[in-house]
């Protein structure tokens, strides 16, 4: 069984009040926070390192009354580089791509031995059956639904067919798509499977940011709901 999460990508955010906007959203509903680190290598732009990762769990502590899960999405070459600053900075979660490394199951392995869960990303144009040797060893799989590296794309609704054979393959992966979701994407994402939604500009953006989460996780419990995978823990 799976549970329906809403992951704000902090890339959106105004970084002048990112700890306000950040606590502004878990208080919203978000159970995860998004955050993008990219090298401008692997992708053509900079985004974020540890020490903004650090100052943000400084201002929402793992003890807090509501403790909100850092889902970093490691959009970098050499992923093994920087599983240590992560996991020390107070990540969570740690999602590479899978065409970043030429050896996915060692660069797995250290995520793991540094504390933290493990996510593997594939690019549009990767097929998702890249992803079946390794599936057992993985918490989520990430299905982006734009070219990875910049935010305020649109959603590509033809990658809904890999998160259609993920989930009819695993029932109980945590399937999580990334790019363009908001409002008017979120069915054709939720319908495919997906429970784990990242949306930047539709939620930090938005005039109520509750009221989009609220949105974006009604549709996923509806269709989780329909398929009997919805869980309830």
């Amino acid at each position: 069984m799976v549970k329906p999460i809403i992951a704000p990508s902090i890339l959106a955010s105004d970084f002048a009040n990112l700890g306000h906007q950040c606590k502004c959203v878990v208080d919203g509903g978000a159970e995860w926070l998004h955050l993008d680190v990219m090298d401008g290598h692997f992708v053509p732009n900079i985004s974020l390192g540890s020490p903004v990762i650090a100052s943000l769990r400084n201002a929402l502590p793992r003890n807090a009354e509501k403790p909100v899960f850092f889902d970093c999405h490691m959009m970098v070459s050499n992923p093994e580089q920087w599983i240590e600053d992560i996991a020390k900075a107070g990540g969570d979660g740690y999602t590479f791509h899978f065409e970043a490394t030429d050896d996915p199951l060692g660069c797995i392995k250290k995520v793991k031995a540094a504390g933290m869960k493990v996510g593997v990303s594939v690019k549009p144009g990767t097929p998702v059956e890249v992803l079946f040797p390794i599936i057992e060893e993985i918490d989520l799989a990430l299905v982006m639904t734009v070219e990875p590296g910049f935010g305020g794309q649109k959603f590509m609704p033809d990658m809904m067919s890999k998160v259609e054979l993920l989930r009819k393959k695993y029932p109980k992966l945590n399937i999580q798509v990334d790019g363009g979701l908001a409002k008017d994407t979120i069915a054709p994402a939720a319908e495919a499977g997906a429970n784990v939604i990242v949306a930047g500009t539709s939620v930090f953006r938005a005039e109520n940011p509750k009221e989009v989460i609220d949105y974006l996780k009604g549709s996923v419990v509806e269709n989780l709901t329909a398929k009997g995978l919805l869980s309830k823990v």
